[in-house]
């Protein structure tokens, strides 16, 4: 499955990318991320909880920056494991950071593959599933941008 889009925050590129770049910030804008264990510079552990359809699902994965182009692209592979069930979650993500005066336009593109129970449920679930992230994920990183220049 691939999924692409853009999100707009109002603040210069430079901020957003050292925000981007500090794995705890951005993980707490991802909903059901805890347990972050950085490995070294480039890899960090964590455990991703979703619920998709009426079923609750939890992965053990490893995500590494595979390209770091400051202040504009990072790039990162993710690989992992549903917890109690037999599968293989793989992703690939790229993400372009566009300066437009005083707003950064967050490019991004995701290419995700689930294998094994979890791959079977259907790509209609799944995609409406990763689209709800989306929208969760923008929402939190807007807001925590607006939070952090209303305390400035």
């Amino acid at each position: 499955m691939k999924f692409s889009g853009e999100i707009t925050i109002a603040a210069k590129r430079d901020a957003v990318f050292a925000k981007l770049q500090d794995i705890h910030f951005f993980a707490s804008c991802i909903d059901g991320v805890r347990d972050l264990t950085p490995l070294d510079d480039t890899r960090f552990d964590a455990l991703l909880e979703t619920k998709v359809a009426y079923m609750t699902f939890k992965f053990k994965v490893t995500v590494e920056l595979t390209e770091v182009m400051p202040p504009e692209r990072i790039a990162a592979k993710i690989e992992g494991a549903p917890m109690g069930l037999v599968g293989r979650l793989t992703a690939t993500s790229a993400t372009r950071l566009i300066e437009a005066e005083d707003k950064t336009i967050i490019q991004y593109e995701i290419d995700t593959a689930l294998t094994g129970k979890l791959g079977s449920i259907g790509q209609p679930v799944l995609k409406s599933k990763a689209k709800d992230m989306e929208k969760q994920f923008a929402k939190n990183l807007g807001a925590a941008f607006a939070t952090a220049q209303g305390a400035a």
